[in-house]
């Protein structure tokens, strides 16, 4: 959401988070497309007026242009519509070594761009103040930029075996009394 808001931010203190007033302005949306190179920790973004299987099919032919020296690339996706049309199909006809692997529902954490995702909401446009479009697409596109000029993988912090006990316990936890 491109969001300016009628009041100035309260800056953090000792003690004290950063806060916002809670009315704004709205000026618009965007949505952002990335992909991330888990090797490198490079991200590959674009921003559109709206998320749609034609958007979504631009920023897959860009990232198939630029790794044209890949075997296969594997994308890891969630379940949104806009990656499960009959366009998206036959884009992945014609271009094969293009996978998808679609994350289950609730498990988005699962997908590394994720943490990027939160670098870049936290870290920049949920502070902002954005009076256009323009100008938060600026704003992305100039975090990418910097992103990569240094980029760095997302490292796991836990190991499969201590995820897979985590949700046991949860499981286990959770499970409904027997009657």
């Amino acid at each position: 959401r491109v969001l300016s808001r009628f009041a100035p931010g309260v800056p953090r203190s000792p003690g004290r988070a950063e806060r916002h007033g809670f009315e704004y302005y709205r000026h618009g949306t965007l949505a952002l497309d990335a992909a991330l190179d888990v090797k490198s920790g490079k991200v590959t973004g674009k921003t559109s007026k709206r998320h749609t299987s034609a958007d979504f099919i631009e920023f897959l032919t860009g990232v198939v242009q630029q790794t044209k020296w890949a075997k296969q690339i594997h994308i890891v996706l969630d379940n949104l519509s806009a990656h499960k049309t009959k366009a998206v199909e036959q884009f992945l006809q014609q271009n094969p070594r293009v996978h998808f692997h679609f994350t289950p529902t609730y498990s988005s954490w699962l997908n590394q761009v994720g943490p990027f995702f939160a670098v870049i909401t936290g870290g920049k446009i949920r502070r902002g103040i954005y009076r256009s479009v323009a100008a938060l697409r600026a704003e992305i596109t100039s975090f990418i930029e910097h992103h990569n000029a240094d980029p760095k993988p997302f490292r796991w912090t836990k190991s499969a075996d201590d995820i897979l006990r985590s949700i046991e316990r949860f499981c286990a936890y959770n499970l409904p009394a027997k009657v």
